[in-house]
């Protein structure tokens, strides 16, 4: 097996947001990789040396402007690209929408936050960015709801 295979069947860890305010649900859009606008929770990559809670804060933030409070850990998703290129173990919180910062410069790619009911999003499953932004919101309308406590750091102060 050559590096680049091994590479790409190497889960990367990133995490996602699920916010809900008066019924409706936080959610980018974003250019994806392939150049299509598409739609997804505020979500991104681990940074080295944070913890998966901060890595949410921070991706939410900066896709959206809004500041959050995370409340509970709805689930963990392991996806891989049916073309194999690459594989996600994504950490899904839920939080509560604190404050929003308008003048927040949004992350290179991110088109817009914008808010949607969940049968708004469905009307757009051809424009989701995989399948775990439906599969996540699901779990979470379901009523997964785990204490943040099970997320543990042994990193480096």
């Amino acid at each position: 097996m050559h590096t680049s295979e091994i590479q790409a069947q190497r889960p990367r860890v990133t995490v996602a947001t699920l916010v809900e305010r008066d019924g409706r649900f936080l959610f980018v859009e974003e250019i994806d990789p392939q150049g299509r606008l598409v739609i997804n929770q505020p979500a991104g990559h681990v940074e080295g040396g944070e913890t998966l809670v901060e890595a949410a804060l921070r991706e939410t933030f900066e896709e959206t402007g809004w500041h959050v409070q995370p409340e509970y850990l709805v689930g963990i998703y392991l996806w891989s690209r049916p073309d194999a290129t690459a594989s996600y173990c994504r950490v899904a919180l839920a939080g509560r929408a604190e404050r929003h910062d308008p003048a927040a410069p949004l992350d290179a790619g991110i088109q817009r936050a914008l808010w949607l009911t969940p049968e708004e999003l469905a009307g757009r499953e051809a424009s989701l960015r995989s399948p775990m932004v439906r599969r996540c919101l699901e779990d979470y309308l379901a009523g997964e709801r785990h204490p943040l406590s099970v997320l543990k750091s042994l990193l480096a102060a």
